[in-house]
């Protein structure tokens, strides 16, 4: 990543960092936020200084909400997420989305590991998410909407993640690798 591109991906941390602390205080990302985020994502892809051409754009779009949808479809992440990381993908395109994705999900294990530790609830922690796991295993038999129920019913910490926290996390330490690889 070149200082051109990380400049013209300056209005994607800003958009982040918005996420961030809207996702901390309500536990929301505002619709607004992320339409716009994928609409400006694929719009820069056709510009000179844009951060990935538009055949990346569309594909880290479509990556970023394949990639999260099947948890929303679980209950174990809202439709703010997801919108946020198929904008995410518009700007970066898949194989960045994809790396923001799996640094992200360990980012987000970390924060809620220590957040139930913090709480006195990691065995529930535990325990909970072996049934969720289990009933995953068997998904088939149960179905999709017993699965959601119990990922609902077996809430291990008081507030959900914040998810676009671990997002930005993510964003900013791919964007730093490709631009100290640069």
């Amino acid at each position: 990543m070149t200082q051109q591109t990380l400049i013209a991906a300056a209005p994607l941390g800003a958009a982040l960092l918005w996420a961030a602390a809207t996702d901390l205080r309500s536990r929301r990302i505002p619709n607004v936020l992320t339409f716009a985020m994928i609409l400006c994502g694929v719009a820069q892809s056709f510009m000179s200084a844009g951060t990935v051409s538009p055949t990346q754009s569309l594909l880290g779009l479509a990556a970023g909400f394949l990639l999260t949808f099947p948890m929303f479809a679980i209950s174990a992440i809202r439709g703010g997420d997801v919108k946020l990381l198929t904008g995410i993908g518009a700007w970066v395109g898949p194989g960045a989305v994809l790396a923001i994705f799996a640094i992200e999900a360990v980012v987000g294990m970390v924060i809620v590991l220590v957040q139930a530790s913090l709480q006195g609830r990691l065995t529930i922690l535990f325990r909970n998410s072996a049934v969720v796991g289990m009933n995953l295993a068997h998904l088939r038999d149960f179905g999709i909407d017993h699965v959601a129920t119990t990922g609902n019913e077996c809430r291990s910490v008081n507030k959900p993640l914040p998810y676009a926290v671990p997002v930005l996390i993510a964003t900013a330490l791919v964007a730093y690798a490709s631009y100290a690889g640069s």
